[in-house]
C-alpha cells in the first residue's frame, strides 16, 4: 500500500537535494541557463513533438549527469581525502561523464535547430 505521506517526504527531499545542489554548483546554473534558452528557441520555433522530447531527453542527460557528479565528488571526499589519488580519477572520471553528456547535448542540439536557423541566416 502506498503511504502518501512517505512518498510527500521523499519528493520534499529530492527537491531539497535539487535546490542545495543548485546553490552550491556553479556548472549546473550554467546549465540550467543553457537549458532554459534552448527551451525559449524551442517555443518560439515551434518545435515538433519528437524535436521536443529529444531535446528534452538530451537536457536531462545533462543535468542527471551534473547532479550525479556533484554527488560522488561529496561521497569521495567524505570517504577519502584528496590526499589519495582514487579520490582525484574518480572526481575526473565523473567530470568526463558530464563533459560527454554536454557535448552529445550540443550534438543534439545543433541537428534540432540547424534548418531553424538556417532559414535565418541563410546556409552556413
Amino acid at each position: 500500500m502506498i503511504r502518501v505521506s512517505r512518498l510527500f517526504k521523499s519528493y520534499t527531499y529530492a527537491i531539497k537535494g535539487l535546490f542545495k545542489t543548485f546553490r552550491e554548483e556553479q556548472n549546473l546554473k550554467i546549465q540550467i541557463f543553457a537549458s532554459l534558452m534552448v527551451f525559449i528557441l524551442g517555443i518560439y520555433f515551434s518545435l515538433s513533438r519528437l524535436e521536443w522530447a529529444v531535446l528534452t531527453l538530451a537536457v536531462c542527460l545533462v543535468l542527471t549527469a551534473e547532479i550525479t557528479n556533484s554527488a560522488v565528488e561529496r561521497v569521495t571526499d567524505v570517504l577519502k581525502p584528496r590526499i589519495n589519488t582514487y579520490v582525484k580519477e574518480i572526481k575526473d572520471i565523473m567530470a568526463a561523464a558530464v563533459l560527454l553528456s554536454s557535448i552529445a547535448a550540443a550534438i543534439i542540439g545543433i541537428l534540432v535547430f540547424w534548418p531553424y536557423l538556417s532559414k535565418y541566416f541563410g546556409q552556413f
